[in-house]
């Protein structure tokens, strides 16, 4: 893309440089640019990157982009823009529709992320593959995954949202030829108040979809009523455990480290074995997914069947690490709902031979239904859980209904270190689960450094 492109795309000016200047990628962190990059000056709540333009230069950015006047500096093409953030969202539109290629958009109220890993491990043994790093799944991360590509020929992005608009304004960016829904539940249901709104947001995929094929997962409710009421309208392709779906698991085998199970399905991969290398039925879930996307894609089965064996999730997703005691950490700690809790407490549950320790803090952004949520975790946390620590104000109503062996307590991340330090043994499996804002990594980094 040359900068007369850019200043095409964004409506910009151009304040000095040379317009036939060639730019192959595009950076907002100056830590992070690399010689040639375009650095885009980005305002936060907190800081201006307008200035650090100086700092973006000497570290190898040969165009800025910024939004309001700054010096000069000898070398450096600078474009001035409105709005820079929309500036990064045109040009990412801009370059999506330069490609044809299979899009994947994954979004849902839990497991986008290590859906969208699964998928990806999948699609990447048929295609080159780019995928959203991390939990770059914003209105900046979306457009800066888009921007990365160069030579792939398949793409799958991860989709968040807290209010209503924002799926809206990802997936006219990526135009997805396939969307997939994980699930309905609580995540951001203080902001938008029920759970049929938060279907309604997450629906929001489907307006920048090219193409009706849609994957969701039919157990849960709410997909399962849409499924049924929008078959004639969309390609709708459903996989489950429990309600009949295209792709189903029969023969479940869960062991605290893998799942294995046999696929029923009317294609080629019925009754073949699927190994996940990731304990826990959700994951058997995702997996069902990573199969439907892989088939609807034409990925050969036994190619499926590998990608799926060797998928790597991204860090903080039921990350399993060893303590310097030897005790299992399980290090669950990006993110919080009602759902995944649950899903995490049931992984925790099924250990065998080990002491199951649950850590668990608040869930934010939950609003007049944060108590009601934080009671119905507590119910999961039952007697089969030996010691429940908990963390925040909110955590203490998880307290209140759990039926835990010993239960203790805390007011902070440094109380809680320093009482599962004084317990805890090599024979021990310790869950850690909250939102990210609790800063429950730090235990894991405590424990485990």
């Amino acid at each position: 893309m040359k900068v007369k492109d850019i200043l095409k795309i964004t409506n910009g000016k151009l304040i000095c440089g040379d317009e036939n200047i060639e730019v192959n990628d595009f950076s907002r962190d100056t830590r992070e640019i690399k010689e040639g990059d375009a650095y885009i000056a980005l305002k936060g709540e907190r800081f201006d990157g307008n200035d650090f333009c100086k700092n973006a230069v000497d570290n190898g950015a040969k165009v800025c982009i910024v939004s309001k006047d700054i010096e000069k500096i000898n070398g450096t093409t600078i474009i001035k823009v409105e709005d820079t953030l929309k500036a990064l969202q045109d040009i990412a539109t801009f370059k999506r529709m330069q490609y044809d290629i299979p899009v994947v958009a994954v979004t849902g109220s839990v497991g986008k992320t290590s859906t969208k890993d699964l998928i990806a491990s999948v699609v990447s043994e048929g295609y080159k593959t780019l995928k959203t790093k991390g939990n770059y799944n914003n209105e900046i991360g979306l457009p800066l995954t888009v921007l990365g590509l160069k030579d792939e020929e398949a793409m799958v992005v991860e989709m968040g949202m807290n209010h209503f608009g924002e799926i809206r304004k990802l997936t006219n960016i990526a135009k997805p030829t396939v969307a997939v829904i994980t699930n309905i539940g609580t995540a951001h249901i203080g902001n938008l108040g029920s759970r049929e709104n938060i279907l309604k947001a997450k629906l929001e995929i489907l307006e920048g979809l090219q193409g009706n094929t849609v994957i969701v997962n039919n157990d849960n409710d709410l997909l399962h009523k849409w499924a049924l009421e929008n078959k004639d309208k969309y390609n709708i392709i459903t996989y489950g455990i429990t309600n009949e779906s295209d792709y189903m698991a029969k023969n479940i085998k869960s062991y605290e480290d893998k799942s294995e199970f046999t696929v029923s399905s009317k294609t080629d991969i019925n009754n073949k074995n699927i190994l996940v290398p990731v304990g826990g039925e959700h994951f058997i879930l995702n997996s069902l997914c990573g199969v439907a996307v892989g088939e609807y894609l034409k990925v050969p089965t036994e190619k499926i069947i590998d990608g799926i064996a060797k998928l790597e999730l991204t860090k903080k997703r039921m990350e399993i690490l060893k303590s310097k005691s030897g005790a299992t950490v399980i290090n669950d700690t990006y993110n919080a709902n009602y759902d995944s809790m649950k899903a995490a407490i049931a992984y925790l549950k099924a250990i065998k031979n080990k002491r199951k320790i649950a850590i668990l803090g608040d869930m934010l952004e939950l609003g007049d239904y944060s108590k009601e949520l934080h009671e119905k975790v507590g119910v999961e946390v039952d007697s089969k859980i030996d010691i429940l620590i908990t963390i925040g104000k909110e955590a203490k109503y998880i307290a209140e209904k759990s039926k835990a062996k010993q239960i203790i307590e805390c007011d902070n991340i440094e109380e809680a270190i320093e009482k599962i330090k004084k317990i805890e043994t090599k024979d021990d499996a310790i869950l850690l689960k909250a939102s990210n804002g609790m800063k429950l990594f730090e235990i894991a980094n405590a424990l485990c450094e």
